[in-house]
């Protein structure tokens, strides 16, 4: 169910939006690098989510939030990465959304290249497209499969589809259909709301710290369910003409 959360204050432009899990060791360097890319851009905000970390993550985002401009919410229990985005985007007060991962290997600075894109109009939807992957052969090749089956299927004109590097107006996102993993399917589920999808050549880093939360396996099965639920979902899609109120002279 989409979520009807609005904030009851004057809203920013931009509210960057990263989940934490268990990223201890990544935290301090990845907010320095996004709030050092973001001063120039005006008026922002950095929303981190931490979805119950068993580390010290907590602790090291309570110190970064010394920095007025970074606001932090915690999940009382891990309820994965699309939880993270969701909350995180509920609690954002920017007109103009930035995900990012929060294990480093989403580079801050190809932000500008995503913000050069976006527009006030129609709503749009820009994703990185992640050059020279840094990651195993393994999930390379899977990454590759799924991306190929998903685009066939769904249409979503989104090469890659898995980077967390992304810029969104959040009055679109607060429309759609709510569910685990939806992360994976935001084009498909974006452009079922009307929204425009553009992909911006982006950098990849190694991870240098902490382990992966993902894998082939885990991602598999629960995958191939979802596709089907989003198709299920762009079928069904409600296409209603907006309506004109008409005043009558009294």
């Amino acid at each position: 169910m989409a979520s009807s959360f609005s904030p009851a204050f004057d809203p920013l432009r931009y509210s960057v939006v990263v989940p934490f899990f268990n990223e201890e060791a990544n935290v301090a360097s990845l907010i320095d690098e996004i709030t050092g890319v973001m001063a120039p851009l005006g008026d922002y905000e950095v929303v981190a989510v931490d979805d119950c970390s068993t580390d010290g993550t907590r602790a090291r985002l309570l110190e970064c939030a010394a920095d007025l401009r970074v606001r932090v919410v915690t999940h009382a229990r891990n309820r994965g990465q699309s939880a993270a985005l969701c909350t995180g985007i509920d609690a954002a007060r920017g007109v103009w959304i930035i995900t990012l991962d929060g294990d480093g290997q989403n580079d801050p600075l190809d932000i500008p290249l995503l913000r050069e894109v976006e527009g006030d109009y129609p709503p749009l939807l820009i994703c990185g497209h992640r050059q020279q992957r840094r990651d195993n052969v393994l999930r390379l090749l899977s990454s590759r499969i799924a991306n190929g089956v998903r685009s066939r299927m769904l249409g979503d004109d989104t090469p890659d589809t898995g980077c967390g590097l992304k810029i969104m107006q959040r009055a679109t996102f607060l429309k759609l259909p709510r569910f685990d993993h939806m992360h994976r399917f935001l084009p498909a589920l974006m452009r079922r709301e009307g929204a425009g999808i553009r992909s911006v050549a982006v950098s990849h880093r190694p991870r240098l710290y902490g382990q992966s939360k993902y894998g082939v396996w885990n991602r598999l099965w629960v995958g191939i369910v979802d596709l089907f639920g989003v198709m299920w979902l762009k079928r069904r899609a409600l296409r209603i003409a907006p309506v004109e109120e008409l005043h009558h002279e009294r």
